[in-house]
């Protein structure tokens, strides 16, 4: 009996890493860089896009993503650890390999006074 072959959509694989990174105190996701035209098409949306991308070639996952980070934080010990949770949830939760996750620190963010 032939094994059922399963797909899994690409939106799965970025909910994964986004519900990921969500989790990891003090970084979050930037929000996307956008063009003129695109940014006249986010208008109408409510959400706005993330920076993060799931690449996937066969088996193999590679994962782009850019963090704000909360001032004061071990930027090198945070983005590690980011990388080590994508990686772990997605091969855990698919089957599939990641090749790779490349964090890109965008924004070190500062925490407003409350006079601010």
């Amino acid at each position: 009996m032939a094994t059922p072959e399963v797909e899994i959509s690409k939106h799965v694989l970025l909910d994964i890493a986004s519900t990921t990174l969500d989790g990891i105190e003090g970084a979050s996701v930037a929000p996307a860089t956008l063009n003129v035209g695109e940014v006249l098409r986010q208008q109408a949306s409510a959400r706005r896009p993330r920076a993060l991308r799931v690449t996937r070639e066969g088996g193999d996952v590679t994962v782009d993503v850019g963090l704000n980070v909360d001032f004061g934080l071990d930027l090198v010990a945070l983005s590690q650890r980011a990388q080590r949770a994508v990686r772990e949830n997605i091969e855990l939760m698919t089957g599939l390999n990641v090749k790779a996750v490349n964090v890109t620190v965008q924004n070190v963010c500062v925490a407003k006074g409350p006079g601010a």
